[in-house]
Order: C-alpha cells, then sequence, then structure tokens
C-alpha cells in the first residue's frame, strides 16, 4: 500500500474553508446559581432547622442556659401536628431546665417563627464541648509621665535584662490597678 501524498498548502487553505468547525463546548454554569432558588424555596417552606438554632443557641437562650443545653434535633409534626424540640441537658440541671421550658420554647419560637415549637423534650446526656467564646480583651490606659518616671527611678539600680523589665511590667499592672 502506497501512503497518500499530504495535501500542498494551497489545498489545506481550500479544506479548511470549506469544512465547518464545531464551536467550541461551553463549561457548565457555577452549582450555586441554580442552587440559591432551590434553598431559598426550600427555606421558605421547611423553615429553619436544628443547625440554625445550633449556629445561635448562646443568643436564643442566654448564655446560662446555653452552658447546660444544647438543641439536638427539630422534629416536625405529622399533618400539622404538634413540631417539638429536643434538647440535651448536662446532668443535675434537667430538673432546673425543665421549670424554665416554657421560657426557652417562647424564645425559639421568637427565633424560628410563631408556633414553630410546642413541645419541649428534655434528654439527660454530656454535652459535646463548645468552647465560649473569649472575653474581648481591654486596652489598659497608660501611666501618666509622672509616674512612669517614680517607676524608672525606683528600679534605676537595678541592672538592665529580663528582670528589670519584668519588674517594670509588674510595677505598670499594679500602679495602673490603684487607679
Amino acid at each position: 500500500m502506497s501512503r497518500r501524498p499530504l495535501p500542498t498548502s494551497q489545498e489545506a487553505l481550500q479544506i479548511l474553508s470549506a469544512k465547518r468547525t464545531r464551536p467550541q463546548r461551553r463549561p457548565p454554569p457555577p452549582a450555586g446559581k441554580g442552587l440559591g432558588k432551590l434553598v431559598r424555596d426550600l427555606d421558605e417552606k421547611f423553615g429553619k432547622g436544628p443547625g440554625a438554632l445550633q449556629a445561635r443557641w448562646r443568643e436564643i437562650v442566654g448564655a446560662e442556659i446555653a452552658r447546660r443545653t444544647e438543641p439536638v434535633k427539630l422534629v416536625k409534626g405529622r399533618n400539622g401536628g404538634a413540631s417539638s424540640l429536643e434538647i440535651r441537658v448536662a446532668g443535675p440541671s434537667a430538673a432546673i431546665i425543665q421549670h424554665q421550658a416554657h421560657d426557652i420554647l417562647a424564645r425559639v419560637n421568637v427565633f424560628l417563627g410563631p408556633d414553630a415549637v410546642q413541645k419541649l423534650r428534655i434528654v439527660q446526656g454530656p454535652l459535646r464541648h463548645v468552647p465560649e467564646p473569649p472575653a474581648p480583651k481591654r486596652r489598659s490606659q497608660p501611666l501618666d509621665a509622672a509616674q512612669e518616671a517614680e517607676l524608672a527611678k525606683s528600679l534605676a539600680s537595678a541592672s538592665d535584662g529580663k528582670l528589670k523589665q519584668a519588674l517594670l511590667a509588674l510595677g505598670r499592672g499594679v500602679l495602673r490597678r490603684e487607679r
């Protein structure tokens, strides 16, 4: 078998001008573009779930109750029946939480919507540890020049180094507290 000869550059141009090429494939649209409307519709239909409660539990029920409890699941009632919220309570706090059930339900319904939850189911058990947010640090006010000079004068005889720096920091802290 003999090989077919390659076309000349003129023939190649003629072939390419006569042939139509396929358009380049478009990439699919981002998934978030189509999901946004679906998620909004589902949120309107089914409302906020236990994930929203978990994320904002401290704000909803307050710091004292949130330290002893955590939401576990939100159960929708069948055929429009009463829905219930199951919360886990740490140990002997269950009796206290039982007495505050009405207040907890009222606060949860403010967050989820009117009559979203009608029953509160309390389950005793260990809480998963949620670290409390750290308190914001307050910047301390600097000492005035006279106090700073007096402190430096009292430590003038100490040799320079880490000990002197630590004593300066301690002295500043003591003088700030006295104010």
